[in-house]
């Protein structure tokens, strides 16, 4: 199996591009912004991603595509317009791609897609599935569900096979934004207002969302399907942060304030969005992808977490 993968110095592609070359024997090639000495397999330096990007010499011989690179979900976006940026790169920049990868003779296109196509939240106890409705309220999420009609067409077109997967939020070794965030104020020991929040949330660790991705690749019936990725265990914010504490071995400090006390307050603040994602629920429901592909996440949350931790030699 010959497969290339793009956005291979970005947080879930170094960790796939290890896995599927020291784990699988897989003959791969990586695209990447500038030569990196840690990355296995073949290199070949693409500088942008966009509509007008060349792909041909890195696609050819090329079996599968896993498709990780984009213009990343920005919580305070300056741009004038965010959904043109977005839609330079996540859709034409796709889209482009896919089309030269099916001419190539890929027969088969994997696309790291996002849960905000199906939306922000959930009731209680209700989970996202991959045949929703999608609803993004963003225009991240908007440029993500667009690639994904686009590259539907695609496949009906040409007959390559694609393969949508759309992860919740994805933590682990090298994790960034709010997931590293709170783990520094855990570490920290500061007092946490987060001690009587009963919301659930869906997480997959970076090997679980890993491992899908190398299921994907080559398993029958996983073709032209929509997945939805996660580690099967939702907690809520004070059972997450309890954890990041079990893992780091320093008890977090949390105050048990009431959520409706927070979200008040957040809302005096202008910060309702930050809120939204502590006390609020978004739950991912996986058991299309085990009933489907016969595929379990490997790793359990409390490991998934402890990995947050180590070097990914340990892992």
């Amino acid at each position: 199996m010959n497969v290339f993968v793009t956005g291979a110095t970005g947080f879930i592609g170094s960790r796939l591009a290890r896995v599927l070359s020291e784990k699988t024997g897989t003959d791969l090639v990586c695209a990447v912004r500038q030569k990196n000495n840690e990355l296995p397999g073949r290199q070949v330096v693409v500088p942008g991603l966009d509509g007008q990007t060349e792909w041909a010499s890195a696609l050819d011989g090329q079996t599968a595509v896993v498709h990780t690179a984009a213009r990343a979900h920005i919580m305070k976006d300056e741009v004038p317009d965010p959904l043109a940026e977005y839609r330079k790169v996540n859709i034409k920049g796709t889209l482009n791609l896919a089309r030269q990868a099916a001419k190539a003779g890929v027969t088969r296109f994997i696309y790291i897609s996002s849960i905000k196509v199906n939306g922000e939240h959930t009731p209680l106890d209700k989970s996202f599935t991959a045949e929703d409705v999608p609803a993004p309220e963003d225009p991240y999420g908007v440029s993500k569900l667009e690639a994904e009609k686009g590259l539907h067409e695609i496949a009906s077109e040409t007959g390559m096979e694609v393969v949508i997967i759309r992860p919740p939020l994805v933590y682990g070794p090298g994790v960034k934004g709010n997931f590293a965030s709170m783990i520094k104020l855990v570490e920290r020991g500061l007092p946490l207002p987060l001690g009587a929040i009963h919301n659930k949330r869906s997480l997959v660790a970076l090997d679980n969302l890993v491992d899908l991705i190398i299921t994907c690749i080559d398993h029958p019936a996983a073709a032209n399907q929509v997945l939805l990725a996660g580690d099967g265990q939702d907690v809520s914010t004070t059972e997450l942060l309890r954890g990041v504490g079990r893992a780091i071995g320093k008890p977090a400090r949390l105050v048990p304030l009431p959520a409706g006390m927070l979200m008040f307050g957040a809302g005096l603040l202008g910060k309702k969005a930050v809120a939204q994602r502590l006390l609020g629920s978004l739950q991912v429901d996986i058991s299309k992808a085990r009933n489907l592909l016969d595929w379990e996440p490997p790793l359990s949350m409390e490991e998934g977490l402890r990995r947050c931790f180590v070097s990914e030699n340990e892992c």
